[in-house]
């Protein structure tokens, strides 16, 4: 019963988060404002959603494969990215969350308090980076996906063991467990993806792997539907980008969960560290560039009104 009408809420809050996102894109649409993309760059970003989300259904995460791809290829400005991020991906993980929730057992004191601080994290986080500068944007991302690849490169040398059989957390635990993911959620919002940093706390406290899974796409799924529709209504976003990703990804997510029982992935995981690490150091680059052109814009205008000074 209580899975029931937890995913019962999750359906709402989806609903939710639809109409919103629908209604700004059918206002954009009308007034000329939606970006001028060509037909095949949507099919782009649709492809992009389905690979990028067939591979987060196994639990690697389409955060950092996706503001790779976007910034490698420059199909977006910076600041737009982690919007688009939490925008397009909802789908994908609304149907991921329904899937693990309904399937895998777990505490359900644990889900909800987990789920909960990401939400609250997320709904503090989106406020603040949706009205932060690009550099700000960029420095943030830029440390968010050096956190994700130190994760990956501990889960490489076994620094976090899988090994635990605990199906919920109490006491000390779960009060760690509640910050963590209220951290994640805010995180989130600099584009750094949940499902690394929360399969690293449970294996930190104890959890069994597969419990992992509903916890992280739970809370990844109603922390979505409460962000993207911040970011929604902030209109920091790549709406036709987000379009092709909520349109695309859920299929990439079936295929998944239908196909793939033993995938080889190991190789995969240190490809996308390689690049994890890369679009970190490009982001970090862009931060240190754009915080070189403000500096030299600010010392032209002193230059020039002390120049206008001494004319007068």
């Amino acid at each position: 019963m209580f899975i029931k009408v937890l995913l019962g809420v999750l359906v709402l809050l989806f609903l939710n988060y639809l109409v919103i996102f629908m209604k700004d894109y059918a206002k954009a649409k009308k007034e000329g404002t939606l970006e001028n993309e060509s037909r095949g760059k949507f099919y782009t970003f649709g492809i992009l959603g389905a690979i990028f989300n067939f591979f987060d259904t196994l639990g690697i995460g389409s955060f950092a494969t996706s503001t790779a791809t976007f910034k490698l290829g420059k199909m977006m400005p910076d600041k737009k990215i982690p919007g688009t991020l939490n925008v397009g991906t909802t789908a994908s993980v609304f149907l991921e969350a329904f899937v693990f929730i309904s399937i895998v057992k777990v505490d359900y004191l644990t889900l909800v308090v987990l789920i909960g601080a990401t939400m609250l994290g997320a709904y503090f986080g989106a406020a603040i980076v949706s009205k932060l500068p690009e550099i700000k944007i960029q420095w943030g991302m830029g440390i968010a996906l050096f956190i994700v690849a130190f994760l990956m490169f501990a889960g490489f040398i076994n620094l976090f063991t899988m090994n635990g059989v605990a199906i919920g957390l109490r006491g000390v635990k779960l009060i760690i467990g509640f910050v963590w993911c209220f951290v994640v959620g805010v995180a989130a919002c600099l584009g750094i993806g949940q499902y690394a940093p929360i399969m690293a706390m449970s294996f930190v406290l104890g959890l069994s792997p597969l419990t992992a899974y509903p916890l992280m796409t739970g809370a990844t799924a109603f922390m979505q539907t409460i962000s993207g529709a911040k970011y929604v209504k902030e209109g920091q976003y790549h709406r036709k980008a987000s379009l092709a990703y909520l349109i695309c990804g859920p299929i990439g997510v079936a295929i998944a969960a239908l196909l793939v029982k033993n995938m080889p992935i190991d190789l995969l995981k240190k490809v996308i560290f390689v690049v994890v690490i890369y679009t970190a150091i490009q982001m970090i680059r862009s931060g240190l560039k754009s915080r070189r052109e403000a500096t030299l814009v600010k010392n032209e205008a002193v230059a020039e009104t002390a120049n206008a000074g001494q004319t007068h």
